[in-house]
C-alpha cells in the first residue's frame, strides 16, 4: 500500500489555526523542497502554554507564536530535534518567554562531516532540559509525553497529547512526502523499529511539523514502513542487474523524483544499504555496490 500523501491544505502564514481544544498551529513563511509549505509551530495547553517546534530563526514567526498564545505564559519549548528549520527559533522564544527548552539532546555529530540539507544542524543549541522516552511534561490542562524516535536523527522525538490521544510526529513522519534518512547518524534500522513502534500505538491523529494533519495515523505509518521495505527491494534488483554507484542507483530507483531532491535520496539509498552491507548481502568497492557473491 503507498502511501496517500496530502500534497494540499488550507493555511496563511502567520495565522493562528486552532487545530483543537488543546492545539493552535502557526505556519512560518519558509517553504522549500524540504520544508514543503514551511515549518509548523504548534501550541498546546489552554492556560499554561508549551510549544512544539519553534520553527527556524525568522522575527516575522516569533512574532506570530506570541501573538498566537494572546499574552498566556509560556512554559516550555519542546523540540522533536535539532534541524534549524525546527529548533532555531528556540533561543530568541527563550528570551521572549523565559521558557525552557527541552530536547533529547544536542545535536549529533561533527559540524566539519555532517550532510547539510536546506538550514542544517543546529550545533550552537544547549538545551535546559534533556528528555528521555516516556518523560512527562504536565501542564495546566494538558499532558505531554515524549517518544524516543531515533531514524531521520538520533535525538529525534515524537510528542504524544494524552488528553486528545494526539501525536506531534516531527520528521519521523509527514503527510506530504517521506523522511530523509541522514547516514551517519540517521540510520533506516532505527527508522524502521520506531515506525514499528508507532503501527502498534493507537493515536488519533498525527501533527507533523510540515504539512497538514494525518487522521488515518496507524494505517498511513504502516504504508510508510512498507515503502521502505519496497525501496529496499528495488535497490536490490538495480544491483542484480549490475554493480551501481549510489547515484546510479537513485536516477534507476526514484524515477519520479525530481532532480533537485536526488542527493536527499542517495542518503536514503546510503541508509538503505548500511544494513545490507553489515549483513554481508551487499558488497561495496570504492564508490560502487554489488550483490555478494
Amino acid at each position: 500500500m503507498a502511501p496517500n500523501f496530502i500534497k494540499t491544505f488550507d493555511f496563511s502564514y502567520g495565522k493562528p489555526d486552532q487545530l483543537s481544544p488543546l492545539v493552535t498551529r502557526v505556519i512560518c513563511e519558509n517553504p522549500g523542497p524540504f520544508t514543503f509549505t514551511g515549518s509548523g509551530t504548534y501550541l498546546v495547553g489552554d492556560q499554561t502554554l508549551a510549544i512544539i517546534d519553534p520553527g527556524p530563526d525568522n522575527m516575522n514567526h516569533l512574532e506570530a507564536i506570541l501573538t498566537a498564545a494572546r499574552g498566556r505564559p509560556i512554559s516550555h519549548i519542546l523540540l522533536t530535534h535539532t534541524h534549524l528549520d525546527h529548533s532555531g527559533g528556540a533561543a530568541a522564544l527563550r528570551q521572549e518567554t523565559g521558557a525552557m527548552i527541552a530536547a533529547f539532546d544536542r545535536h549529533p555529530g561533527d559540524p566539519a562531516t555532517t550532510p547539510v540539507l536546506e538550514e542544517g544542524g543546529d550545533f550552537e543549541l544547549r538545551p535546559d532540559l534533556l528528555l528521555r522516552d516516556g518523560d512527562q511534561i504536565q501542564l495546566d490542562s494538558a499532558r505531554l509525553r515524549a517518544l524516543h524516535t531515533p531514524g531521520h536523527i538520533s535525538n529525534h522525538l515524537c510528542y504524544e497529547l494524552v488528553e486528545e490521544k494526539a501525536l506531534f510526529t516531527g520528521d519521523h513522519i509527514m503527510g506530504w512526502a517521506t523522511s530523509v534518512i541522514i547516514p551517519p547518524d540517521g540510520n533506516m534500522m532505527d527508522y524502521m523499529g520506531s515506525l514499528a513502534r508507532l503501527i502498534a500505538r493507537e493515536d488519533r491523529i498525527y501533527y507533523p511539523t510540515h504539512g497538514a494533519p494525518i487522521e488515518d495515523p496507524q494505517n498511513f505509518a504502516r504504508a510508510i514502513y512498507d515503502h521502505r521495505q519496497e525501496r529496499e527491494r528495488q535497490i536490490l534488483a538495480s544491483l542484480k542487474q549490475d554493480p551501481k554507484t549510489i547515484m546510479e542507483i537513485v536516477k534507476q530507483v526514484y524515477v519520479d523524483t525530481p532532480n533537485a531532491l536526488h542527493a536527499a535520496a542517495a542518503l536514503n539509498v546510503t541508509a538503505h544499504l548500511q544494513p545490507l552491507l553489515d549483513t554481508k548481502a551487499v558488497e561495496k568497492t570504492g564508490d560502487t555496490y554489488r550483490l555478494a557473491m
